[in-house]
C-alpha cells in the first residue's frame, strides 16, 4: 500500500488539494506502482524561494521543486518499499501561472504536482526527447482525470 501525504504549511485553505491527492493516487496505479511513499507540501513564494537558493543555487522562486530520495545512493529503506521524496509547490506561483495560462487553479496544482510525481520516478525534461516523455505522461494522467486547460 502506498503513501501520499499533502502537507498545507501555508495560512491559506486550498479546497483543491483533495482532489490533487486522487489525481497522484490515479497516476500511482497508472504506473503500476506498490509501496511508494512520498509527500507534496504546499508553500509560499519566500519558503520555496529558500529551498531554490540552498539547493539548487538558483536564486529566485519556482513553481515545483523536488527532492528525490532514490537519487541518493546511501538511502537506506525497508524491504519492498519506495521513499520517492518530496515534492514542495509554491501556492502563489500556482496561482499566478494559472491565472497567466488561463486556466484554473485545480488545473497548475494537478500539473504541478504530477510534474514532481514524476520527477520523483527519474523522468527529466533536460532534452526533447525526455521532454516527450515526461510531458506525455503527465498530459496522459491529467487528461484521463479530466483535469482540463
Amino acid at each position: 500500500m502506498s503513501e501520499l501525504e499533502i502537507f498545507n504549511q501555508t495560512d491559506e485553505e486550498i479546497d483543491e488539494l483533495e482532489t490533487v491527492k486522487s489525481v497522484l493516487n490515479y497516476a500511482i496505479k497508472k504506473e503500476k506502482l506498490e509501496n511508494v511513499i512520498f509527500n507534496v507540501i504546499i508553500v509560499d513564494n519566500n519558503y520555496i524561494h529558500v529551498l531554490n537558493r540552498d539547493y539548487r543555487h538558483i536564486d529566485r522562486e519556482t513553481d515545483v521543486i523536488t527532492f528525490a530520495l532514490e537519487d541518493e545512493k546511501d538511502m537506506v529503506v525497508p524491504d519492498g518499499e519506495r521513499v520517492l521524496g518530496d515534492i514542495y509547490i509554491s501556492i502563489d506561483k500556482a496561482k499566478s501561472q494559472a491565472k497567466e495560462y488561463g486556466h484554473s487553479l485545480l488545473r497548475e496544482l494537478t500539473f504541478l504536482a504530477v510534474h514532481g510525481f514524476y520527477h520523483l520516478l527519474g523522468y527529466d525534461h533536460m532534452t526533447k526527447e525526455e521532454e516527450e516523455i515526461m510531458f506525455s505522461k503527465q498530459e496522459e494522467v491529467l487528461h484521463e482525470c479530466n483535469i482540463e486547460r
